[in-house]
């Protein structure tokens, strides 16, 4: 339970925007991308500094200028909250109206900041048992199959979401023929006919789910259908907890991530519905460094599935915090989010 030693003392609201250089060029349907943009908050109290990010990401229409003028409007009235439950701090946060993601930054930011002043961390604040963890998946961007499967046969990680733009049969059947562990990631690029062929077919049925097939923002999901050989899971198409009833008959698995939903209080809810409503729960991420990683690990003992391979996708990490190592996520037992800027 909060302390309230610190209840009507004011915290420090600041932000940098920073560039992240991807090790490789990350290919996917909706274009290829050398550098990820991101922005990092700090809410800081009583010597203590609680972070959180979020990333550029073009297909969302992110712009970090718009957030650092938006940041810029609400600095004071953030910083006159008085320092109480996070579940209160994200009420206010609700009535600025804030996009997702940016929301999502300030609320993880909070989550740190709150564990680190009252030295638990946020699996302790929130009672969660850590029994099993699911193994994290390792992204193989679009490329030929021939390059893809080298990939695989060379990595060190068990797990792998391979990325494609359109389906392409011959490397399916390629893919398939590896017998590892591996889903399939189309970013959209699947048409309405390539999907009812593919829930149909029993070689699917070997990807361990098959991941936002066509476009989001039109009814297309409604020709999927749930319980076929394909484990659908929604991405774009499932941004919050409202939509959850009406993509039921649709998709198997929902991915959530913590910038779309909101932040942890808003993802704490959200898994709760799916998973009263029979969902497979991922927890996914953006190309976000360990600062955006660690955020997402902590609600790994939630899911199914994990794809928290960010971090690992950059040259420049800057924080400490949770670790994905070849898969395996290893949560920081230190308050808050455990996240130390390096």
């Amino acid at each position: 339970m909060f302390s309230g030693f610190f209840i009507f003392t004011p915290m420090v609201l600041s932000w940098q925007i920073v560039r992240f250089q991807l090790k490789e060029t990350f290919a996917i349907a909706y274009g290829n991308y050398s550098y990820r943009e991101a922005l990092l908050v700090t809410l800081s109290h009583a010597g203590l500094q609680g972070y959180g990010e979020c990333t550029a990401i073009d297909y969302y229409n992110i712009s970090l200028e718009d957030f650092n003028q938006k940041l810029h409007e609400s600095k004071a009235i953030i910083e006159q909250q008085k320092i109480e439950a996070p579940v209160n701090f994200y009420a206010f946060l609700l009535q600025l109206n804030l996009p997702s993601f940016l929301r999502s930054a300030l609320d993880c930011a909070y989550w740190d900041l709150f564990g680190k002043l009252e030295n638990k961390s946020f699996l302790e604040l929130n009672k969660i048992e850590v029994n099993a963890l699911p193994e994290s998946s390792i992204t193989i961007s679009v490329d030929s199959v021939e390059n893809q499967i080298q990939k695989i046969q060379k990595s060190t990680w068990n797990k792998f979401k391979v990325k494609c733009n359109h389906l392409d049969e011959n490397a399916i059947s390629k893919l398939v023929a590896l017998e590892r562990d591996m889903a399939l990631d189309s970013n959209g690029s699947f048409t309405k006919e390539e999907c009812l062929r593919l829930e149909n077919n029993e070689i699917v049925s070997r990807f361990s789910y098959l991941e936002q097939p066509m476009k989001p923002g039109t009814d297309n999901y409604k020709i999927l259908h749930a319980g076929t050989y394909a484990n659908w899971m929604a991405d774009e198409d499932c941004q919050d907890l409202t939509v959850l009833k009406k993509l039921l008959p649709h998709y198997n698995s929902v991915n959530i991530k913590l910038v779309k939903c909101g932040g942890l209080t808003p993802a704490l809810e959200m898994i709760a519905s799916a998973k009263a409503s029979g969902y497979k729960i991922m927890i996914g991420c953006m190309t976000e460094s360990s600062i955006g990683i660690s955020a997402g690990a902590v609600l790994a003992p939630f899911c199914d599935f994990a794809d928290l391979d960010g971090a690992n996708l950059i040259v420049n990490d800057l924080a400490t915090g949770s670790q994905v190592v070849n898969g395996k996520i290893h949560l920081s037992e230190k308050p808050g989010l455990g996240i130390k800027l390096i």
